[in-house]
């Protein structure tokens, strides 16, 4: 290798240069500028022509080259390399993935030339360091059709799912859908996620089938190695879904077990069990029976039922059959004598007649009394009652009413038994308390009768006694301890 000074446009470009995506205008805007301030600093490697001529080959350098042809030099300096036997191909493939990184298109163009070179797999492998399943994951880009290829060397790369799936579809399918997804002028970007969607197909993995190779070969199934994914599974699939499918039915018939059935499935993948089943969540017993199902990924499930225990019919002559079907039988309904609607109409009316009735008719006072306390325990009235301060609603009233009745459910008009229901009933409702919502005329009016019946005992903090409305110095008079205590 040797240093000599040449005409940038004595040149000649390698056509099996190994970076063919073109570079960004700014890269090369930024790349001429370095050269017309301080020139090349790193001279580009040329080999001598191989095939008879008298000229040079760039090996390394080419946007170099052309930009010092952009700037305007009239000669540049470069190395002058001895040719190798495969034209330099891998060193060059090393020298630029060394320098960075090279697309997935230009790393599969490398790789092609030097299989073309007589260079294997494991051999480019080992050259490069990159693990063998990653060289022919590469070479499955010779699968995608050649217009896609020019546009991804552009630098618009579908991702490694996209990709997987561009190229496992035929360079029929994907010329049908590059006519519609191709970039415009206007959008020069590729929708890969569309291109990638349109050649989608449903996978049926061969892990999981349940079948074997006899099967397999019985239905036509061949299974295709995904090379995109992760090398620690088995991911062979085929886009067979009605064989695979059919293979896997016919497993579930021949290895059925006793007390089971084949069961379908809903649109959200669930099983269908027979009518009154019961599914078994736990371990399963002798008696339970099995269900087997496919899933939405082809599998082969099963789940364990138990059915209910047939009832014992009474006459034991009678045939199963006919058990069956008394229980299989519904028993309708009868069909109410009136409506919903019709109660409603009936309440209204008998409502109307009982408040004329109470507003003109004659009433009995034990009857009279009955029907008030029977009032207070209706579902349509609600009591703070006075005897906690607690809201109970009419469940605590209703106690007290239902002593008017007797074991057959009749109306009992006892006065003793009325008086003792209205005081009880007077305890649940009355207070005399400042937050019971009491008016204060009928607050009042209690507090005056219970000064006239019993010793009043209730308070004021301020000046005189809630309930006699007595002045303080009094009140002290009368109970002067319980006096001493509140103050």
């Amino acid at each position: 290798m040797h240093l000599i000074k040449i005409d940038p446009r004595a040149l000649n470009e390698n056509p099996d240069r190994m970076r063919q995506t073109k570079s960004t205008p700014q890269a090369d805007a930024l790349l001429l500028a370095t050269i017309k301030a301080v020139g090349i600093v790193q001279p580009p490697v040329i080999t001598p022509e191989t095939g008879g001529g008298n000229g040079y080959v760039i090996n390394a350098g080419h946007r170099r080259v052309k930009q010092a042809i952009a700037a305007g030099l009239e000669e540049i300096d470069v190395l002058v390399d001895e040719a190798a036997n495969d034209n330099g191909a891998m060193r060059s493939m090393i020298e630029n993935i060394a320098r960075e990184a090279l697309n997935p298109v230009d790393q599969w163009r490398a790789i092609e030339r030097l299989v073309a070179l007589g260079w294997t797999e494991e051999a480019i492998g080992v050259a490069l360091t990159l693990p063998v399943r990653q060289i022919r994951k590469l070479r499955l880009l010779a699968n995608v059709l050649p217009i896609m290829l020019d546009h991804m060397a552009k630098g618009d790369m579908p991702d490694e799912r996209q990709l997987r799936t561009i190229a496992s579809a035929s360079l029929d399918e994907q010329k049908e859908v590059w006519k519609k997804h191709k970039p415009s002028k206007a959008d020069p970007q590729v929708s890969w996620g569309s291109v990638a969607q349109a050649l989608t197909k449903a996978r049926m993995y061969a892990r999981h089938a349940s079948f074997g190779d006899d099967l397999a070969q019985a239905y036509g199934i061949q299974w295709v190695e995904d090379l995109f994914a992760p090398a620690d599974e088995d991911s062979r699939y085929t886009t067979d879904v009605e064989a695979f499918l059919g293979a896997q039915q016919e497993w579930m018939t021949n290895n059925l077990p006793k007390k089971g059935i084949i069961a379908e499935t809903t649109n959200w993948g669930e099983v269908k069990l027979p009518p009154k089943a019961e599914r078994v969540y736990g371990k399963p017993s002798k008696s339970d029976c099995t269900a087997m199902y496919l899933d939405r990924d082809g599998r082969v499930s099963s789940v364990h039922y138990r059915m209910p225990a047939a009832k014992k019919s009474k006459d034991k002559g009678t045939a199963a059959g006919a058990d069956a079907a008394d229980e299989s039988t519904a028993v309708s309904k009868p069909r109410p004598e009136v409506t919903r609607k019709g109660v409603e109409i009936i309440g209204d009316l008998r409502t109307d007649a009982l408040h004329e009735a109470l507003a003109s008719a004659p009433v009995e006072d034990d009857a009279l009394m009955a029907l008030l306390i029977l009032a207070f325990a209706g579902q349509n009235v609600s009591v703070d009652s006075g005897s906690s301060g607690t809201y109970y609603g009419n469940r605590r009233i209703a106690r007290h009413a239902a002593t008017l009745f007797d074991q057959d459910g009749k109306l009992v008009l006892d006065m003793d038994t009325l008086r003792v229901a209205a005081r009880s009933i007077l305890v649940e409702v009355l207070s005399c308390r400042e937050n019971a919502p009491t008016a204060a005329s009928l607050r009042a009016s209690q507090a005056k009768w219970s000064a006239r019946t019993t010793s009043c005992r209730t308070w004021e903090p301020t000046t005189s006694c809630r309930a006699c409305r007595a002045p303080r110095s009094k009140a002290r008079a009368r109970t002067p301890r319980f006096s001493r205590a509140k103050r």
